[in-house]
């Protein structure tokens, strides 16, 4: 189905979650431009919340997430009351503005809280943000996910959850330190779907070590035979220079790069053939879940999330590490847990790095995000870059993308190239390729 051009994937390139992304942020942007993006929010504009739990029971090898163990109550606790404070001086700040319609809860992973943590949390974002029925996400461990968690979700009225389950061969959950039986994914899956969960997401990935098609079709079947609504197949980034847990990981073992290609390519046949809709270059989605309908109607957005049905211009990320997005800029908050603490229960914003976006980001934004999430980007003033047309000539003449009326569109052949496609477009690529993996 795909045609493999080893040349093209050479160069390690970001996911683009974000353009400019966190490679370009600086602590030259912090909490005063935080604070000047809050209170540019319009009446009425939507906004969505991302909350950060930075806690796990088990840190697995491959993880590049910012968390660390949960293995003191204490711990969790004094993090949930500098949390909870946080979002009370943020909604301060939005004095009501903001339209909030999604909170999605993130990690770590969020059951790493106790299920009354839970509800005392989302209790102080409903009274701080006044909230009217959104819709409300929930990434979720299987391991750990016991029956009191599915009722609190049940009684907070989650709907959306997405499911780290990575792969069901046991030997490479070993690999990769994440062992869980199929038995626990599928009770999982079970309790949460009686819990009112109407769009579950499987994270599944290729290139881990010792994996090879066989396996991964196995995990595929054995996927599809739960019928999750929405399936995120991602490749495995090995960076252990910028994640050292990743050096438990026994590299001589990982695929090489053509057998990425075909795993990523059989993914996508599988997949389909199963009834999924390909979403963006790496995410898939029953017919009938919003995310699809998103695809469908040129909708679909991407985001620290990943691809989503998310319109909402403005993301404003709580909690230690977690990103806020507007229009004109992005944000980091503190990563250190000490301080974050520290600024957050003293009424701080808790920004601490991050990007101004000029004029110019924000249309290389857009660009970016048309090539990705399937549409025709329309270049403008950009088509006459110095080089551009050389540097594009290759995807064009291999029929990877296509230029029509000034507007430049991946090809159905063309997206396992997306990112390289889209990082044509981004000015700050050159001589900082060390921080990205390779695109396949």
């Amino acid at each position: 189905m795909w045609t493999y051009h080893p040349a093209l994937l050479a160069r390690p390139v970001p996911r683009f979650t974000s353009y400019p992304t966190a490679a370009e942020f600086s602590d030259a942007t912090g909490a005063a431009a935080q604070a000047e993006a809050l209170a540019r929010v319009a009446p009425g504009q939507a906004a969505s919340l991302y909350v950060h739990i930075p806690f796990c029971r088990e840190i697995c090898w491959y993880c590049g997430c910012n968390t660390g163990r949960a293995n003191r109550q204490q711990r969790l606790a004094v993090y949930l009351e500098a949390l909870m404070a946080e979002i009370r001086t943020v909604a301060a700040q939005l004095d009501g503005r903001a339209r909030i319609a999604r909170v999605a809860f993130g990690g770590g992973s969020p059951n790493a809280l106790s299920p009354d943590q839970f509800a005392l949390l989302l209790g102080t974002l409903q009274d701080a943000f006044a909230l009217e029925s959104p819709t409300l996400s929930i990434e979720i461990d299987p391991r750990g996910f016991e029956a009191d968690w599915a009722q609190a979700l049940a009684q907070a009225g989650v709907s959306h959850a997405g499911l780290g389950v990575q792969t069901f061969d046991a030997a490479v959950q070993a690999r990769i330190g994440r062992v869980q039986p199929h038995a626990l994914i599928a009770s999982t899956v079970g309790a949460l779907r009686a819990a009112g969960i109407s769009s579950l997401n499987f994270d599944l990935m290729y290139g881990l070590p010792g994996q090879d098609e066989a396996s991964l079709l196995e995990t595929l079947d054995q996927a599809i035979a739960l019928r999750p609504d929405r399936i995120a197949l991602f490749g495995y980034a090995h960076v252990p220079n910028l994640l050292p847990r990743q050096r438990q990981i026994d590299a001589e073992r990982l695929p090489d790069q053509a057998e990425r290609f075909a795993m990523a390519a059989l993914g996508h046949e599988r997949l389909t053939a199963a009834g999924y809709e390909a979403v963006g270059f790496d995410h898939f989605a029953l017919p009938d879940d919003p995310l699809a309908r998103a695809q469908r109607e040129g909708r679909l957005r991407r985001n620290f999330q990943g691809f989503t049905d998310d319109e909402a211009d403005v993301l404003i990320g709580l909690g230690a590490t977690a990103i806020s997005q507007f229009p004109d800029l992005i944000v980091q908050n503190e990563k250190n847990s000490g301080r974050y603490r520290m600024r957050a229960l003293a009424g701080l914003l808790t920004g601490e790095r991050g990007i101004a976006r000029h004029m110019d980001d924000q249309r290389r934004a857009r660009i970016i995000e048309d090539l990705l999430c399937g549409r025709a980007a329309q270049l403008g003033a950009l088509a006459s870059e110095p080089d551009l047309a050389e540097r594009l000539r290759p995807f064009l003449d291999l029929g990877l993308a296509r230029l029509e009326d000034g507007g430049l569109m991946l090809t159905p052949e063309g997206r396992p190239y997306a990112r390289v496609i889209a990082a044509l477009f981004d000015r700050f690529r050159a001589g900082q390729t060390q921080r990205f993996s390779t695109a396949i």
